[in-house]
């Protein structure tokens, strides 16, 4: 059953082969007026964008700018479920891209357990943003993510690099959400 739910019990502590990021930005696609969150190696100037749901989006930016709701939001509950059950959010990491498509899994503990949960990449960060933890990408996914489909054809994901990377915080803001 834990299976089916995208659950799994698991003792190790995770990947030597993953990435410490931090969001470079959330921005808006000047061409396919999608939202990228935009996530920065620690250590390097590597970049990974990762196109999401306005919703999704909209999620994260609440966090990011640490705008007040009135009532919890989905995250939020998310977040509190954890805590009231005396869980723990470690850390998330987009470990697969599979068809042009990124995966996540959050790493919790719980009564002394590690339990991995299957996520949407968006979910995930939204997650750990309000969680306060890492996040993280496995170093084959940055790997295997030099071609990303924009949905009329490939463009070349170091092009898009190079541009992510040479944007100034003025230009970030220009394309934010």
């Amino acid at each position: 059953m834990a299976d089916e739910l995208g659950l799994t019990t698991t003792r190790a502590a995770g990947s030597k082969t993953e990435v410490e990021m931090q969001i470079r930005g959330l921005m808006m696609d000047p061409v396919t007026n999608m939202p990228i969150v935009v996530l920065k190696d620690v250590d390097s100037d590597a970049v990974l964008p990762i196109w999401v749901g306005i919703f999704e989006a909209n999620a994260i930016a609440l966090e990011l700018e640490k705008t007040a709701t009135p009532r919890p939001m989905t995250h939020d509950l998310l977040r509190n479920m954890v805590r009231g059950l005396n869980g723990r959010i470690n850390k998330v990491v987009v470990s697969e891209m599979r068809q042009d498509t990124f995966y996540a899994v959050v790493w919790m503990e719980q009564g002394g357990e590690m339990v991995t949960l299957d996520a949407r990449p968006s979910d995930a960060i939204a997650l750990a943003l309000r969680s306060d933890c890492p996040i993280y990408v496995a170093q084959d996914v940055l790997e295997r993510s030099r071609q990303v489909s924009d949905g009329a054809g490939n463009i070349n994901a170091d092009e898009l690099r190079r541009w992510l990377e040479n944007l100034n915080d003025d230009e970030m803001g220009r394309y934010k959400m």
